[in-house]
């Protein structure tokens, strides 16, 4: 690319991660009748255009074997995280199951590594678990083993409200994965509330294509309709982009990570990001119709 794209330190990791990173859960040759060969197409070009910011896990069923063996001569270019808590009792690892046990999380992380053709990842995370099954399966304790013994390098969690102010107060995570866009700002104060405090911050759902935290598709663009945030749309931007550009204006959304199949979808991404945040009027506007029709964040408790 003739120009990089724009970058921020994810938290207390001290990495420099661009703002745009990519995400494999797409990755599903049952869902999207995807093949090793298109997903080495698009992931190289996610590459070869800057994007050092990776995302994968255990149950997104072949994405850890596909990055190992078309990857791995490029390991130098990105970061890597992936995800424990997964079951191995499904041999296509595609499942949604989970076993928040430390015994799981340490085959996990094993598993994972023998598939990706490395000695350690970045960042390790636990998949969405509840407060209770962290506390219950001893997993911090096994995600610090994993640290010590140099598998991983830094512990993150992917977690929602409401346990992220948990999360939050033990100071064990140093990244945390968070949904949030314009189309679900429920986590847009706690995203500021855990950057302040030194995570760093992973966003999904950043595009509003992808499942909300519900898994609720039905109402997305309705929102975007009802807050006529159309008018608001540079000529020829789209809603995605104009979404994602929102996304991109959350001073503490250090990296938006965005999956899809398609190359030209990335490039579109890829542009609106290139493109910049939006202006802080247009940003301010959008905020105001957004609480108009209830899309608001949670509060965090500080507010005077």
């Amino acid at each position: 690319m003739s120009q990089a794209l724009p970058t921020a330190i994810l938290g207390r990791t001290g990495i420099e991660v661009t703002r745009l990173g990519f995400g494999t859960a797409l990755w599903r040759p049952d869902r999207h009748h995807w093949t090793e060969e298109a997903a080495s197409e698009v992931y190289n070009e996610v590459l070869d255009h800057g994007i050092n910011f990776v995302d994968t896990a255990y149950d997104y069923m072949f994405a850890e074997d596909w990055i190992g063996r078309n990857l791995k001569d490029r390991y130098e270019e990105f970061r890597l995280a992936t995800k424990c808590g997964c079951t191995d009792t499904q041999p296509d690892r595609n499942s949604s199951l989970h076993s928040w046990t430390g015994s799981n999380f340490l085959r996990n992380i094993e598993g994972s590594l023998e598939r990706l053709g490395r000695e350690s990842v970045d960042i390790i995370q636990p998949h969405n678990p509840t407060v209770a099954e962290v506390e219950g399966g001893g997993l911090v304790d096994a995600m610090r083993e994993m640290r010590d013994s140099g598998k991983v390098r830094h512990l993150g969690i992917s977690t929602t409200l409401p346990y992220l102010p948990t999360f939050l107060d033990w100071d064990v995570f140093d990244t945390m994965q968070i949904p949030y866009s314009a189309l679900e700002r429920e986590h847009e104060d706690w995203i500021t509330k855990a950057a302040e405090a030194g995570v760093g911050i992973i966003i999904r759902g950043g595009v509003a294509q992808g499942e909300t935290s519900s898994g609720d598709r039905s109402g997305t663009w309705g929102q975007f309709e009802r807050a006529e945030l159309d008018e608001l749309r540079e000529p020829g931007e789209s809603r995605s982009a104009f979404v994602l550009r929102y996304t991109l204006t959350h001073p503490h959304a250090h990296t938006i990570i965005v999956g899809t199949t398609r190359l030209t979808h990335l490039r579109e991404n890829i542009a609106a990001v290139m493109r910049g945040p939006l202006s802080n009027d247009v940003y301010a506007e959008a905020k105001r119709r957004l609480d108009g029709i209830g899309q608001t964040p949670v509060p965090t408790g500080d507010e005077e």
